[in-house]
């Protein structure tokens, strides 16, 4: 009777904690804001997923600039700049082919994401999640927003 009410426990215990799911890469992170800097850039942290922790980063990155460029960073400080660069509705979709090839990996986009904000510590301890089949990674950056101003208005994706 005794041997049967511990199987039966451990039955139910193992159960248990294999059908908990991790949700870390389901669940929305939003870019927040940290700082702003002289020179007109931003420092945010921002969160990506992917496959791996250097698909996560790429991720990331390109996150920030569009959140910089569409949606403007709600989150985090005040002081922060919190408007989008864009202000047309649709924007994303109506130069979808730029900005597609804007954020393709290795594209045009790093150009404006600087890592130094970032240091050494946080290089190793970045917030990171993981589940079975993924990974979030949040990480400290700066966009640099006026840089990333001129570009559009050189491009004719805003007016000035």
């Amino acid at each position: 009777m005794k041997k049967t009410f511990v199987n039966v426990l451990l039955f139910i215990f193992v159960f248990s904690v294999s059908a908990q799911k991790k949700t870390a890469g389901n669940y929305v992170y939003k870019t927040e804001c940290l700082g702003i800097e002289l020179d007109g850039s931003q420092t945010v942290k921002a969160w990506g997923n992917g496959r791996n922790r250097l698909d996560a980063v790429e991720q990331a990155k390109k996150n920030a600039l569009r959140d910089v460029i569409f949606r403007g960073i709600l989150e985090g400080k005040q002081d922060c700049n919190q408007k989008p660069l864009v202000f047309e509705v649709n924007a994303q979709e109506k130069y979808e082919d730029y900005f597609n090839l804007f954020f393709t990996d290795g594209g045009e986009y790093r150009n404006f994401i600087s890592l130094r904000d970032e240091r050494i510590g946080d290089k190793l301890n970045r917030d990171r999640k993981k589940t079975a089949e993924s990974v979030t990674n949040g990480l400290i950056l700066r966009v640099l927003r006026s840089d990333l101003k001129v570009k559009l208005i050189s491009d004719k994706i805003i007016k000035q």
